[in-house]
């Protein structure tokens, strides 16, 4: 696996439900030699101590209801892997305001025409949508979107040359779709956001086991403010302009050392035009990646991810941001791969760049713990369990003001059906 195919995996492992990612698939429907479909329907019970993840807490639970469907393609050249979901998510405390429908799709596809460090090509593509209900899960804070009904659609790809086995090159782009479903006569409105990004790598495989890299890219963001918003502090209101751009230039290692440990870390210069040039900022960035199989019998398994970069707030008119990610997951399979237990932790850092109102500008640390238990008992059903605990913490200025930390735990039970 090259260090393309490494991120891409590792987010995908990182942006999958903590119950889907941890089970042992079973076999699905074989058509033919290549293809294997997985019809799958899962209902679980969920039990939330802050529903609005909010300071003064309310409990509520809900009942979820996930049929989907995916696809397995493998051949010598292709692999390719799709699906389609639905969730219904029926409230015992807010029916009439949370009751609501998740649905989505993904596709992704990994091309290649030579065998791994020969001269060739190699194409890497992903893709999904998804509308989302506002409590969904509480990985809302990883960049995908905070807590409200939204729709997403992200897409990006990497088409990579290797001119021999020390040199590669590789042109990468992707774009990002974020909106707010937005009901203005119940709550203040979130902003959502597009981004378009290009950019390039150059890699030189001084050996088996380092490879020398260098990146660079340029973004393009407009975001939904190109609105008069009025406050107290601001009666006449202000408009300010919806489009920014940065760049960025970062170097670092990869390896390929064993089919069971790869990484890429990658550190560099950034720079955001935030709105025009309202705010300009600059500082160092990062991207960290990592995969390892930890034992022979691929019983333990061991990913961590970490990022750093500006971005358009999502919750404040008139802000950006500068957002942290770090994150690590463990798995290990006990029981003759009947039971798989896993744990992960993520902390999110989301600093304050630029804030038209001064109130609207402060600093949020978020850190997010997860257990999780499946039980396959035979091919066709499996138990899961998993518990949550996230805790916000702010600093709005003064020292002792904290009217925006809060607690969360969720706890949830559920059965999966797979032919």
């Amino acid at each position: 696996m090259n260090n393309k195919s490494l991120a891409f995996s590792v987010a995908a492992i990182a942006a999958a439900s903590a119950s889907a990612a941890l089970m042992d698939e079973p076999a699905g429907i074989k058509i033919g030699q290549r293809m294997v479909l997985k019809p799958y329907v899962s209902a679980s019970y969920t039990y939330d101590s802050n529903i609005d993840s909010s300071k003064h807490s309310k409990a509520g639970s809900q009942w979820t209801v996930n049929p989907g469907f995916g696809l397995d393609y493998l051949s010598d050249n292709w692999k390719i892997n799709a699906g389609v979901w639905y969730k219904y998510h029926a409230y015992n405390r807010y029916v009439h305001q949370l009751n609501q429908s998740s649905y989505g799709e993904k596709l992704s596809l990994d091309w290649k025409n030579s065998a791994l460090d020969e001269p060739g090509w190699r194409l890497l593509f992903d893709e999904r949508f998804e509308q989302i209900a506002q409590d969904d899960d509480m990985s809302n804070h990883n960049g995908r979107g905070t807590g409200r009904d939204r729709k997403q659609f992200t897409a990006g790809g990497a088409l990579e040359r290797r001119l021999n086995k020390y040199v590669h090159l590789a042109l990468t782009s992707d774009y990002y779709f974020l909106d707010y479903d937005n009901d203005v006569e119940k709550y203040a409105p979130m902003y959502g956001w597009k981004r378009a990004s290009l950019g390039g790598e150059a890699g030189y495989m001084a050996s088996r086991y380092l490879d020398l890299l260098i990146a660079s890219n340029y973004q393009w963001y407009q975001q939904d403010n190109d609105r008069i918003v009025r406050t107290d502090e601001d009666p006449r209101g202000k408009k300010i302009k919806d489009e920014s751009k940065g760049w960025s230039v970062m170097a670092g290692v990869g390896t390929r050392a064993t089919e069971k440990l790869k990484y890429k870390v990658l550190t560099g210069w950034s720079h955001f035009d935030y709105a025009g040039g309202a705010k300009k900022s600059d500082g160092w960035t990062y991207q960290l990646a990592g995969d390892w199989q930890a034992d022979a019998e691929n019983t333990l398994h061991v990913s961590a991810l970490g990022s750093s970069y500006y971005q358009p707030s999502e919750q404040y008119y008139g802000s950006s941001m500068k957002v942290y990610n770090l994150s690590l997951g463990v798995k290990k399979s006990l029981a003759r791969r009947k039971l798989s237990v896993g744990f992960d932790i993520a902390y999110r850092k989301q600093e304050s760049e630029y804030s038209e109102y001064k109130s609207n500008g402060y600093d949020e640390d978020i850190i997010t713990t997860r257990l999780s238990l499946v039980y396959n008992i035979n091919r066709i059903v499996s138990l899961y369990g998993t518990l949550e605990y996230q805790t916000c913490m702010t600093s709005r200025g003064a020292p002792d003001d904290h009217s925006y930390d809060y607690d969360r735990f969720r706890g949830t039970v559920g059965v999966r059906l797979t032919y």
